[in-house]
């Protein structure tokens, strides 16, 4: 069964931590829709009934279906969870997901999340309209074309933010370090998401990945015995501003560099239960002579925090960049209806030595920020950190 780690972004939610959005996703079908014996509905009841009775629309707008109060009260079941990362979809939402699933869809290319109760830019993906209006890492989003974020979902947003190319969405940002609140108008397009690049800088090899899709694994198989065939020694992975995607592609790169058996991740599903154990294949073709360094930011999120994390802690790579993002919590997607459905969180990422993802992300071991007038510059001083450390 496919785990992807999604995380949303405004374009559509792209599966990748966290879309998780990264977030563990598995799909299922409809759940079971038995009443609880327990549970007394009497007052649900009293409610819809009185509202059928009395209620009357203040407004003219359209009126509200029998359907739209149904939908309502799940939304309010998962509301009252207070996980942003567990949403019911309506049909609409729905079927924007299954678009993204599908990789159809048009916005303007960034991951998003919550953070502090804030919506937040994960990362902004390279060459999407989003990076190009000058998006951020670690933007605060504060209105969308007028309309305040405040308490609103990820997936709310992202309905919001997407649309038909060549219109227009405005984002009122707040960016750390900068005294007055900015406003950036961003043309919508086709998101496009490139997978990996590979150079040579100053005599190091670097890899750079920019999700964990379908495809991730292969590309990243190819890249190593680009590696591999220049005879180097010294490898740099860049995993910043990677939002995440498919489990599998975390676990099978890591199995490179891993023999059979060793933890990659586990899923915690708190209380009694068991723990799920995900391990690397054991394909572990690099001697210890490798020498590694993982460059990660707050726009590393899902599969990149867990291939890093697991690297780091069986003494494979060293990290150096900023903290990552911390999404590290595991969701469901479950049918409700044959045109509606239901995300839920299951579970939470924790690394091979049981450190949780989510609890402030990944800390490097060297941390190296990155300034407004390094971006300005074209200067890059994390990967000037990561040569400088590989070459000594």
């Amino acid at each position: 069964m496919a785990v992807l780690i999604t995380v949303a972004f405004a374009g559509g939610l792209y599966f990748g931590s966290t879309r998780s959005e990264a977030i563990g996703f598995t799909v299922f079908d409809s759940a079971n829709s038995t009443q609880p014996e327990h549970v007394d509905f009497k007052a649900f009841w009293k409610a819809w009934n009185l509202i059928q009775e009395r209620y009357v629309p203040a407004t003219t707008t359209d009126p509200i279906t029998d359907e739209d109060l149904v939908y309502g009260a799940i939304k309010g079941l998962t509301d009252a969870l207070g996980d942003p990362y567990t949403v019911f979809l309506p049909p609409q939402e729905a079927e924007v997901f299954s678009e993204d699933i599908r990789g159809n869809f048009e916005g303007v290319g960034m991951e998003i999340g919550i953070r502090d109760d804030s919506l937040v830019v994960v990362a902004p993906l390279k060459g999407t309209p989003a990076e190009r209006a000058g998006i951020r890492s670690g933007d605060k989003i504060l209105e969308i074309s007028g309309e305040s974020t405040d308490g609103m979902t990820v997936d709310a947003a992202v309905q919001r933010i997407r649309g038909e190319r060549g219109t227009t969405v405005e984002l009122v940002i707040q960016r750390e370090g900068e005294r007055e609140l900015l406003t950036i108008t961003i043309i919508r397009a086709v998101i496009n998401i490139p997978t990996i690049e590979t150079s040579v800088e100053e005599g190091v090899f670097v890899i750079r990945l920019f999700n964990f899709s379908a495809i991730s694994s292969g590309l990243f198989r190819q890249a190593l015995r680009e590696f591999v065939q220049s005879g180097g020694k010294t490898l740099i992975l860049d995993l910043r501003g990677n939002p995440g995607g498919f489990l599998e592609a975390s676990v099978d790169m890591a199995s490179w560099f891993l023999p059979t058996g060793a933890v990659v991740v586990s899923e915690d599903f708190g209380g009694d239960k068991e723990p799920r154990f995900h391990r690397s294949k054991g394909y572990d073709i690099f001697t210890d002579q490798l020498k590694m360094v993982i460059l990660v930011d707050r726009g590393s999120a899902s599969a990149s925090e867990i291939l890093a994390g697991a690297l780091r802690e069986h003494d494979v790579a060293i990290l150096i960049g900023e903290s990552t993002f911390g999404k590290g919590s595991v969701q469901e997607l479950l049918d409700v209806t044959s045109n509606t459905a239901l995300k839920i969180t299951i579970a939470r990422w924790l690394t091979p030595k049981g450190n949780s993802i989510s609890d402030g992300g990944l800390i490097p071991d060297i941390v190296v920020p990155v300034t407004s007038d390094d971006i300005a510059a074209g200067h890059d001083p994390q990967l000037e950190r990561a040569l400088e450390y590989l070459k000594k």
